[in-house]
């Protein structure tokens, strides 16, 4: 929220935070959550994390953060961030832990392998877990059960029991950088109506899903529909260069018709057609061909459970799981263009 008038809106939010509370007073049963969110955990510093934590402190949270790679811990704590050495330390001195992680086997670890967030313990600090990793339904509402299994050592408001909120988010890491994110949410609906404030420091778009791992199912659905997309745009592209016809001539096309989207218009996959954008910086410091091939895996396994079977999802995955194996797997996902396709360069 920096440069953007924060101090008028924190008092804003601290004026409805305590019209929030009353109403949950009078509304709650003894399952409700309770009000702090002063204190905040972050674990998971990578390329999304790293800007969500930094938002954060300039919103003026009190964060303390974890990380398995020491190198990001330092600049934390060399701005005086209070870093702690396992997950299960930040909870200890937390009201609220965010965690944003890469895959649904870190994130069991984070929260339920040892040194983590619940390791064990029947009774914690955290009345509110918020997990923003891309996981499986099945592995968010695992970990929301366990979760409401504890109980809080010090109870806070009318809650005696800790809640989680499933929220993965859509905009990339430039979204991430800028505090625009889009947060799609599961869970209970009052944990999230209570979260509002702390996700809208990190992002500018909230979408209530339902209960308890509906968020981790739009998420997987979002990024289908996006690796299908970007691979019909790279098909395209690649077509028409073939063709003859210039990238940025058919991306005024793309983006004037319709065949216009994100991939075309917000994301153009072909070098030199769009400024700020992975494929204008060598497809680095974007989502990455891993990550799609992970999420793809996901939604494969999500279709799977519910009896569906999807032809176009599982190319996709073949193509990106491909393209990791080429070597590629740490570019940014839009790179299937050029190293899948084969595409070229738009001078």
């Amino acid at each position: 929220m920096a440069g953007r008038g924060f101090g008028l809106h924190r008092v804003l939010w601290r004026c409805d935070w305590s019209r929030l509370c009353s109403n949950l007073t009078r509304d709650f049963s003894s399952s409700s959550v309770p009000s702090e969110l002063e204190r905040v955990g972050f674990v998971g510093l990578g390329n999304m994390g790293f800007h969500m934590a930094r938002n954060l402190i300039t919103a003026g949270y009190k964060v303390t953060v974890h990380d398995i790679n020491h190198n990001t811990m330092e600049k934390f704590s060399a701005e005086g961030i209070p870093t702690k050495e396992t997950p299960r330390k930040v909870a200890e001195s937390s009201d609220v832990i965010i965690t944003m992680l890469p895959s649904s086997s870190n994130v069991l670890d984070v929260y339920t392998g040892p040194n983590g967030l619940l390791d064990y313990q029947s009774r914690i600090n955290p009345w509110l877990f918020i997990d923003s990793s891309t996981v499986d339904p099945q592995t968010s509402r695992k970990i929301s059960v366990s979760i409401a299994k504890c109980g809080l050592k010090e109870k806070k408001g009318h809650a005696e029991n800790p809640v989680m909120l499933d929220a993965p988010v859509s905009g990339g890491v430039p979204a991430a950088e800028a505090g625009t994110l889009t947060f799609m949410v599961g869970g209970l609906e009052k944990a999230y109506l209570a979260a509002k404030p702390l996700l809208l420091s990190m992002g500018k778009k909230l979408i209530y899903c339902g209960g308890p791992g509906n968020g981790a199912a739009a998420k997987i659905c979002n990024n289908l529909a996006m690796a299908i997309s970007m691979l019909g745009v790279s098909e395209a592209f690649a077509l028409g260069q073939n063709l003859g016809i210039r990238a940025n001539v058919l991306t005024n096309i793309f983006n004037s018709s319709s065949a216009r989207c994100w991939s075309s218009d917000t994301y153009n996959p072909v070098p030199g057609v769009m400024s700020g954008v992975p494929s204008s910086r060598d497809y680095e410091g974007g989502f990455t061909s891993k990550l799609m091939a992970k999420d793809l895996g996901l939604a494969m396994a999500s279709a799977a459970d519910v009896g569906l079977k999807f032809p176009l999802t599982s190319e996709a995955h073949d193509i990106y799981t491909k393209l990791c194996e080429m070597g590629y797997e740490s570019k940014d996902f839009s790179s299937v263009f050029r190293h899948y396709y084969h595409g070229n360069n738009e001078n």
